[in-house]
């Protein structure tokens, strides 16, 4: 089935998130969609797959305009999605859970249920156990059973989002044979990735995504240095004259660390995080960097391994103690972790400060006026913008404190505001600490920091200084290229 997008805009409030996005998709073709963070990837599926409507544009497959209003007519035309969290119900077997899928054909013939699942198995080389329980399966066996599901549903377009994260190199080699040969019966797939290396093995062809716009599009074989250059923006100028301090007492330390979360885990982390230090955190969405974050502020316990701070075990410690240090880490989530919806700004002082409601309205007014918010002492944080509450968040920072531990501290802020920010993390905590951020803008990782560390796939897998940064390495090492 071929499938064409023309002209497709989606708007949320203020933010265009897609521009006029054009993409043509050849039947019978295993199609790459790729884009670093905020992109417009997933936005551009949800609406083929109509869990999201567009703002305007319109759809055709096999030259007919669709609508895809919603999820179910998206399954009518042929359309079905593997998503990263597999879509399915543990407590049932195998066989259920197929049974469950195919709501496009009810049957509840058992017997003709179970043929129909192990002949599509045999197809593609699967080898599932009907009768098993989900919650025995890997979670490679169980996107196996999700793609089996879906071509159980007679899907013409198959749409992918991730899907090697979390499973082994064998069974990926054994989905990659499946795809192929699920492309070689004429269907058409749709393989929305991050890792280039998954794209260049796959795929007949590519599309690159950058700030909601097609940057460029390309056959096999591929450029992977150009596609670099599509995927991300321009490298910054270098700051030459920054330099970093010479490096103190160790702050931070990570022995070997393991630990489950986000996508990927975080896999045998060893480093050392010193006072006089701007550490970036590079990689793209769901690499291990946010797990980091909450494991150095003692919000997460890692599996195996061991955390320091200040030459102080954390394993029997929490983020009370890591806050009583001089610890600070503001997350990305501005209403759901770091803010309390229903209290005032002042309210957010008098919290943070321990103190009166007199003392705090006084440092409400003051961060105010300092971090050009736009609201009063008593307005209600989940009615400020989200730059205002941003700038609300940085402004809680107590001055004393030392390891300042930040997601996306910037989002939402303008070029000018993003600046003055920096510049003033600089002046107030540098010398007395270090600041470790992560950023979904490479952009302002290479210009903040002295140090980058880059995340893929649960790993570090490089640790540069000022002077070794390259932008090209890092954007490449943060696609597992």
């Amino acid at each position: 089935m071929q499938v064409e997008l023309r002209q497709i805009h989606k708007r949320f409030g203020t933010n265009h998130a897609l521009k006029g996005i054009d993409l043509s998709v050849q039947a019978g073709t295993i199609h790459g969609l790729v884009g670093e963070n905020g992109a417009g990837k997933s936005t551009l599926m949800k609406i083929l797959t109509g869990y999201l409507t567009r703002t305007e544009g319109r759809i055709f497959l096999d030259g007919g305009e669709v609508d895809n209003a919603d999820p179910a007519s998206a399954a009518r035309n042929g359309i079905g999605m593997l998503y990263q969290e597999p879509q399915d119900f543990p407590p049932l077997t195998v066989l259920e859970n197929f049974m469950v899928g195919r709501d496009t054909e009810p049957d509840p013939d058992r017997n003709r249920q179970r043929r129909r699942l192990l002949e599509l198995a045999d197809q593609v080389h699967f080898s599932l156990d009907p009768d098993q329980k989900l919650d025995k399966l890997t979670v490679g066996e169980r996107q196996q059973l999700e793609l089996l599901r879906l071509l159980g549903r007679g899907v013409q377009v198959l749409i992918l989002d991730e899907p090697t994260t979390g499973i082994s190199d064998r069974q990926k080699a054994r989905l990659f044979e499946a795809l192929r040969q699920i492309r070689d019966q004429g269907r058409t797939i749709l393989l929305v990735s991050h890792k280039l290396e998954d794209v260049v093995a796959l795929c007949d062809r590519v599309t690159v995504l950058r700030h909601g716009r097609v940057t460029g599009a390309e056959d096999a074989p591929f450029n992977v240095p150009g596609l670099l250059a599509m995927m991300f923006d321009a490298p910054p100028a270098n700051d030459t004259h920054r330099q970093s301090l010479p490096a103190g007492e160790v702050l931070l330390s990570f022995e070997q660390v393991t630990a489950e979360g986000e996508r990927t885990g975080l896999q045998d982390c060893s480093l050392d995080i010193n006072q006089g230090e701007v550490v970036g955190l590079a990689g793209l969405s769901g690499s291990g960097q946010g797990l980091f974050l909450r494991l150095a502020a003692a919000l997460l316990k890692p599996a195996t391994g061991r955390i320091q701070l200040r030459g102080v075990p954390m394993d029997l410690k929490d983020h009370r103690f890591f806050k009583g240090t001089g610890g600070v880490f503001l997350p990305a989530d501005r209403l759901e972790e770091g803010l309390i919806p229903g209290f005032t700004i002042q309210d957010h002082f008098a919290l943070a400060s321990n103190s009166n409601m007199a003392a705090a309205r006084v440092s409400a007014t003051e961060a105010i006026v300092r971090f050009r918010i736009r609201g009063e002492p008593d307005t209600p944080v989940e009615s400020l913008s989200g730059g205002n509450q941003q700038r609300l968040l940085l402004s809680l920072i107590r001055l004393e404190s030392s390891l300042i531990l930040l997601e996306n501290p910037t989002r939402g802020l303008d070029v000018e505001s993003a600046r003055w920010i920096w510049e003033n993390l600089r002046r107030q905590f540098i010398r007395r600490g270090a600041i470790v951020f992560s950023s979904a803008e490479l952009d302002e990782i290479l210009e903040v920091a002295d140090r980058v560390l880059v995340f893929y796939d649960g790993n570090i897998v490089r640790d540069l200084h000022i002077n070794e940064l390259d932008y090209q390495d890092v954007a490449a090492a943060m696609t597992g290229r």
